[in-house]
Formats: C-alpha cells, sequence, structure tokens
C-alpha cells in the first residue's frame, strides 16, 4: 500500500500483453521466445476489420457528402425558381416555347451523353493499342 503523495508502482504486465513495449531490449539475453532471435519480439497482429480512425473517416465522409448533397439540392431548386420564364427555342425544324430551366437541364443532359460517349470511345482506343 502506498502513502499519499508517494508514486505508486507499476503493475508489471503479463509478456506480451504491454501496450506500450517496443519489444526491443526488454529481453534479458538468452531468454527470447521461441521462434524468435534476439531480444525483439515478433510484431503484434493487426485487429481485424476496421479501426476507428477508419471508421470515423466514413462517418465524416457521409456527413460531408450529405451536407454537399443538400446544397447542390438547395442550389437546383433556386436555379428552378430564378429561371422559369419561358423562352422561345429554336430546333433544326421547328421553334418551341419551354422555361429556361427546361432548356439548360436539356443542354446539360446533353452534354453529359457527349462527353461520356466521347470518353468511352477514347478508353477503347487506349484499350485497343
Amino acid at each position: 500500500m502506498t502513502t499519499p503523495g508517494t508514486p505508486a508502482e507499476p503493475r508489471p504486465s503479463a509478456p506480451g500483453t504491454d501496450p506500450f513495449a517496443t519489444g526491443y531490449g526488454t529481453s534479458p539475453a538468452g531468454s527470447a521466445p521461441a521462434g524468435t532471435t534476439g531480444g525483439t519480439s515478433p510484431a503484434p497482429a493487426r485487429p481485424s476489420g476496421p479501426s476507428r480512425v477508419g471508421r470515423a473517416g466514413r462517418t465524416a465522409g457521409r456527413g460531408l457528402a450529405l451536407v454537399l448533397l443538400i446544397a447542390v439540392t438547395v442550389v437546383l431548386v433556386l436555379f428552378a425558381v430564378f429561371n422559369g420564364e419561358t423562352v422561345p427555342i429554336s430546333l433544326v425544324f421547328t421553334d418551341v416555347r419551354a422555361p429556361l430551366v427546361v432548356a439548360l437541364l436539356i443542354a446539360a443532359a446533353l452534354g453529359f451523353l457527349v462527353a461520356t460517349f466521347l470518353g468511352a470511345v477514347l478508353a477503347a482506343r487506349r484499350r485497343n493499342r
């Protein structure tokens, strides 16, 4: 038992269970565990499954993705509200009147399709070289 004001002596831990042990110089000469060399102990086994840091990173990533999704949704809703006026659209054979937001969304979708198609063609050409 210790008296108040004196430090308590650390309890010795069982061999191989000390989480702070580095394995360097902890074993006296000639007492290395079987299957090891010198005074070093084998590396501790890694726990299976994701670590706490990995799970925290995924949780933060999901929160960030949710915030970005809400922000993009708000911007799109505001975009649709402020671009609701009807405009004439001249097609090859006819003229139509449609809300500006519809015309812009159709143009964006067509641009996405063209970019995707060109990307697929270029990837196929690179693969066949």
